[in-house]
């Protein structure tokens, strides 16, 4: 898939920084799950299939990308918090955050196969800064929207994406979210062009040491009409 977005510059050769040296020592213990082949995915746990995807996304991103993987976050619950600004600010407004507890799926095209095959990669979080822009406590580079990142040493795992949108992304999806309807869902979707590995070379996008960097995120709401047909079936034919 041709991406859209910048491609990672060449890397300088000077003595690694904190932030790299980190991310090496992180992903040297996840490459036990990462170098396994693609086709022990359905033997692994959440947890390694968790692992997996990141050691590929940082150390052997252009094979993954032929995969196309694609991450869902099927939301199960949501919190919206409101609360004033810094009072230390000339400018305080309101600050707006949604957390979202979701079960994240992998979907990985493979050669042969007419469909995605999907993957559970654990549970998590999707917290949510509503604002206009990025705030200035967020590690997100500019045009950035979130970063992915995990707790490794935990089983289950806990994935979770850290990032922002805008107030206008909120009020298209807030009726979504708090539909109580348990035939209806909501998945906050990262499709493989928009993943970048927050490392040297790759300057726009920014997270901890082994995040991967988000530079777009979708919401999809999803309707099934079964309950609707069902109660239609009980009413009496209509005679014209």
């Amino acid at each position: 898939m041709q991406s859209s977005f910048p491609q990672a510059s060449p890397t300088e050769a000077h003595e690694p920084s904190l932030h790299e040296r980190q991310r090496r020592e992180l992903l040297q213990a996840l490459a036990p799950a990462g170098q396994r082949p693609v086709a022990e995915l359905a033997e692994m746990s959440d947890a390694e299939r968790c692992k997996w995807l990141f050691w590929n996304l940082h150390e052997n991103l252009d094979e993954i990308r032929l995969m196309e993987p694609t991450l869902q976050a099927r939301v199960t619950s949501m919190q919206f918090t409101v609360v004033d600004g810094s009072p230390l600010s000339a400018n305080a407004t309101l600050e707006k955050r949604l957390d979202l507890a979701c079960k994240w799926t992998l979907e990985l095209s493979y050669p042969g196969y007419p469909e995605e095959i999907t993957h559970s990669v654990g549970d998590g979080w999707i917290n949510l800064v509503v604002a206009e822009q990025a705030p200035a406590y967020l590690t997100v580079a500019h045009g950035q929207k979130a970063y992915l990142d995990a707790d490794h040493s935990t089983y289950p795992n806990q994935l979770y994406l850290e990032g922002w949108v805008t107030n206008g992304v909120w009020q298209e999806m807030r009726q979504h979210l708090s539909n109580s309807n348990p035939t209806c869902r909501t998945d906050v979707v990262l499709l493989d062009n928009v993943l970048f590995p927050v490392k040297n070379g790759f300057d726009f996008v920014n997270g901890p040491p082994g995040a991967i960097g988000v530079v777009n995120m979708e919401f999809r709401a999803f309707s099934h009409p079964t309950e609707r047909r069902m109660s239609r079936r009980g009413e009496p034919r209509r005679r014209g």
